[in-house]
């Protein structure tokens, strides 16, 4: 059998610790181990669409070529996703974008696709949000968010498009707001990222800030280049 993990915080007390391992036990349809345990948002919620401006002419990219090993991963990335139905065939497609592989941290790849052509020709969705590969994807986001979790952000909650952190001011505390947490994704069939979660830790990294009980600082390892660069000697240099 699998083993699945999640990591959880040095400092909490055996009691503690114990009362967190029920509440996973009693929660463990909440997390997504694979691609099969993503049942989707309802789509009565929350809806991604994508509008064209008049009169936008279809841009079909030509095919590039890439190496064999790259062309491997993303027909073992595309076979996952076809089985869980994420994919569907288009026969006749007006658009057609390439793939492009991104290297992860784990040393796996996130397969995403180049949309800048059609991002030229769609109109910005103005509900508040950061940028994202596909125009107005992450105000999709964001808005499913904001539906869901209006009534515990910047409570116990906070949410940027799909990052989210639960903060109390206890760790007694932070075991109920957790379960609050898990019951409402329960609710609406959202799922977690195990390797992406962390869980009962003082201090950890959001969006490449560090967090902690005192607020938030620049990650040092994002910095560490420029802090790194040796100062200018020459005035071409500068």
């Amino acid at each position: 059998m699998e083993k699945r993990e999640v990591r959880v915080g040095k400092q909490i007390s055996p009691n503690l610790r114990v009362k967190l391992v029920e509440l996973f036990k009693q929660y463990a349809d909440i997390f997504a181990w694979s691609y099969r345990d993503m049942p989707g948002l309802d789509r009565e919620i929350v809806e991604h669409k994508l509008p064209l401006l008049p009169n936008s002419t279809p841009v079909h990219q030509q095919l590039r070529r890439m190496r064999p090993d790259v062309v491997l991963k993303i027909k073992e990335e595309v076979e996952k996703q076809w089985s869980v139905r994420f994919l569907a065939i288009s026969n006749y497609p007006q658009w057609v974008a390439n793939i492009v592989l991104v290297p992860k941290k784990d040393e796996k790849v996130r397969m995403c696709v180049d949309y800048r052509d059609l991002n030229r020709t769609s109109p910005k969705d103005n509900f508040p949000s950061p940028t994202s590969t596909l125009k107005s994807a992450g105000a999709t986001y964001q808005r499913a968010m904001v539906t869901l979790f209006h009534d515990m952000m910047h409570k116990e909650i906070e949410v940027y498009v799909d990052d989210m952190i639960a903060k109390s001011k206890s760790l007694e505390q932070h075991i109920e707001d957790l379960q609050k947490l898990f019951a409402r994704l329960r609710m609406y069939k959202l799922r977690l990222n195990p390797a992406k979660c962390t869980f009962c830790v003082k201090i950890g990294k959001l969006l490449s800030f560090v967090v902690n009980e005192k607020g938030i600082k620049v990650d040092s390892d994002k910095v560490k280049a420029i802090r790194e660069m040796l100062a200018p000697r020459l005035d071409s240099e500068l």
